[in-house]
């Protein structure tokens, strides 16, 4: 099945929007590593309920790459909010669906926002936690941090400023109705973690115990699509 798209800049920002004209439409946020054109299986599910879709590369993604502006919460909240000041404009009815890094970014820049319905995929639900986690993993103190101010890992850039804003400005506020599919063998964030997220902002729950974080293991993409038409 084919779908119309149209690629389109909104302030310096590549993008694509996906399906037939309607007033309704699903912002998409992907995940690290990822890319707009990734957008294209959930944008056919989306159009065959009636919705249009938008997706767009996050900083240092897909057409981004060579841009000297990181893909950081700043930078992050800034282009999800062009985005969605565009959306606003465009469709009288919003939805999210975003993917790990791209739900964190969104927990930040949506929050209070009018957006309808939010479907998290493999959400990074608590930032710290996965901060917390990496030191871990590649041996990093805080102490270490503060005095260094950044050191790179196989994963990421570990940044101080970074760590401490995730400190000071923990989610408090989600109010809009949301749908989590989670990987029963995530290392990114716990099952407790998702758990009290969605205890605390009443946001409903699927587990599938046999994938991990990026569901791109054998039969993932049939969990995600069965997801997918189940809560678009």
């Amino acid at each position: 099945m084919s779908i119309t798209k149209e690629k389109i800049t909104i302030e310096g920002i590549p993008s694509i929007i996906w399906g037939e004209p309607s007033e309704k439409a699903y912002i998409y946020v992907h995940g690290k590593c990822s890319r707009k054109e990734y957008a294209e299986g959930f944008a056919k599910i989306a159009e065959a309920k009636g919705f249009q879709t938008i997706s767009f590369d996050l900083p240092c993604h897909g057409e981004r790459t060579d841009e000297n502006y990181p893909c950081d919460i700043w930078n992050g909240m800034r282009d999800l909010g062009a985005i969605y000041d565009f959306a606003a404009e465009k469709w009288k009815s919003i939805s999210l669906f975003a993917c790990s890094i791209g739900a964190f970014f969104a927990l930040n820049a949506y929050n209070a926002l009018p957006i309808k319905k939010a479907l998290f995929q493999s959400p990074i639900v608590d930032m710290d936690l996965l901060i917390h986690n990496m030191f871990g993993w590649f041996g990093v103190t805080e102490k270490e941090l503060r005095e260094k101010g950044e050191i790179p890992t196989p994963v990421e850039t570990l940044s101080w400023k970074y760590y401490t804003y995730i400190k000071e400005h923990p989610i408090e506020s989600w109010n809009i109705p949301t749908e989590i599919l989670y990987g029963g063998r995530d290392n990114m964030q716990t099952i407790e973690a998702i758990k009290a997220f969605c205890e605390k902002f009443k946001a409903s729950l699927s587990v599938s115990e046999k994938s991990e974080h990026p569901f791109m293991g054998e039969g993932d993409a049939v969990v995600a699509e069965k997801w997918l038409l189940e809560n678009i």
